[in-house]
């Protein structure tokens, strides 16, 4: 597999003209500007086919082929890098830092980001790199890994609302099973909408219909969910019972639906991981299952170029402190202009490696001794992680936990530690104190 090289922009643009594009939902404002910061077109396209392709015909008539972006994503950046285009993510937190270059005051305007966009990429481009894409694979199995979180929060959300509407009409199933969601759960409530459906229940009847169930996992014994839902407050019954049975229908289906859905998309997610190039990178980590490699490889994606360093990962990810300095005073704070998909692929990552790993044990525990948080901690171990997983990633080889010299000196002491080691010194350095 072949890899981009870093990339840096020329000098000089060429044909001497840049432009910035202020992203928005419906329309995009273009501002092209020469190499002495004069205005030299401004126009405003529709988020459509035929928008895009005026847009695309607007740089090129103007001759230009660099562009200033917020955001780096999305069908309007792949139809500018599909045409061949130079594009360059300048974030939104920059553009808000940057109006004060240009104005005193903090107003925002379209036309305004729009040139503050691409006078930033005329004058800054020494900060500044290229937009490098990742393999169509990589993008792919994002998208099905971004939606799948997306389901799963709406799945939190209708459990809640389901809850919340149990506690007011019908109590005891609301802790009848080991979730509310789970599969048994929910056949329950399909089965038995309200006080009256399950009001007469004795042991044998509901040993017979657990028994009827098609892979039910292991629910408790059918005399102690009796004994559960009997002693849960009674809930409403007759008349307003059957009407509260309906709301009950409506969210099971809707928990149904939506648990259906996530099943489905991660039987998709595990059949591109496989075929994933870097799929063996993050699959031979501890502890890491299809989903959470899968994250891994969709928020790091594949362009080496993009990261030429674990520092670059780390900051990204937001596991390295922002280290502040003045005169003799330094202080380490909590980074926020991150990617958050990033770093809760990575934490989820750290977290549960330390039960698999005496390295990552040892390294958590030592922080947590220092006084840290769970979270704090957390960061700490993600950030040694990220030195190991930069190294693997980068040169496309598996984790060879024999390769791993800091965890093989653990294990050679016979216990959990954190001392030494690649990825240890510098996650402990900083954000350690």
């Amino acid at each position: 597999m072949n890899y981009a090289l870093p990339q840096i922009l020329p000098e000089i643009p060429p044909g001497g003209l840049v432009a910035g594009i202020d992203w928005a939902s419906a329309e995009h404002v273009i501002c092209i500007i020469d190499g002495g910061g004069r205005v030299r077109a401004r126009f405003t396209v529709a988020h459509s086919a035929r928008g895009f392709g005026d847009l695309i015909a607007g740089l090129r008539e103007a001759g230009c082929g660099e562009i200033a972006i917020e955001r780096g994503e999305g069908l309007l950046v792949d139809a500018l890098m599909a045409a061949g285009l130079t594009v360059v993510v300048i974030g939104p937190r920059q553009i808000k830092n940057l109006r004060s270059r240009y104005r005193s005051g903090g107003g925002k305007d379209d036309h305004f980001d729009a040139y503050v966009l691409a006078d930033t990429l005329r004058t800054d481009r020494v900060r500044l790199h290229p937009l490098m894409p990742d393999l169509p694979a990589t993008m792919t199995l994002r998208a099905a890994v971004r939606a799948r979180r997306d389901l799963v929060r709406h799945r939190v959300a209708a459990c809640n609302q389901l809850r919340a509407h149990l506690d007011a009409s019908f109590p005891g199933p609301a802790g009848l099973f080991a979730s509310l969601d789970s599969p048994v759960s929910l056949a329950f409530l399909t089965r038995f909408r309200c006080q009256d459906d399950a009001g007469q229940l004795d042991e044998q009847q509901l040993a017979a219909w657990l028994a009827s169930l098609p892979g039910r996992g292991r629910p408790a014994p059918a005399a102690v969910l009796l004994t559960r839902l009997r002693s849960a407050a009674r809930g409403a019954a007759g008349a307003e019972g059957a009407a509260r049975a309906v709301i009950t229908s409506s969210l099971t289906a809707a928990l149904i639906t939506l648990s259906a859905q996530i099943r489905a998309l991660e039987a998709v997610i595990a059949a591109q991981l496989d075929t994933h190039p870097d799929g063996h990178v993050f699959t031979s980590l501890p502890r890491v299952r299809a989903l959470r490699a899968a994250r891994l490889v969709a928020e790091i994606g594949d362009c080496r170029a993009r990261f030429p360093g674990p520092e670059t990962l780390a900051a990204l990810a937001g596991v390295s402190p922002v280290t502040r300095q003045s005169g003799q005073h330094i202080s380490h704070t909590f980074r926020r202009a991150v990617s958050h998909e990033l770093r809760d692929a990575v934490c989820d990552f750290a977290d549960g490696s330390r039960h698999d790993s005496p390295w990552a044990a040892g390294i958590y525990a030592a922080a947590r001794d220092r006084g840290k948080d769970h979270p704090h901690a957390v960061r700490i171990l993600a950030r040694a992680w990220i030195y190991v997983i930069w190294r693997c990633w980068h040169d496309g080889a598996a984790y060879d936990p024999a390769r791993h010299a800091a965890l093989q000196r653990v294990l050679d002491a016979g216990g959990p530690g954190s001392s030494d080691g690649p990825g240890s010194g510098p996650a402990t350095s900083a954000e350690a104190r």
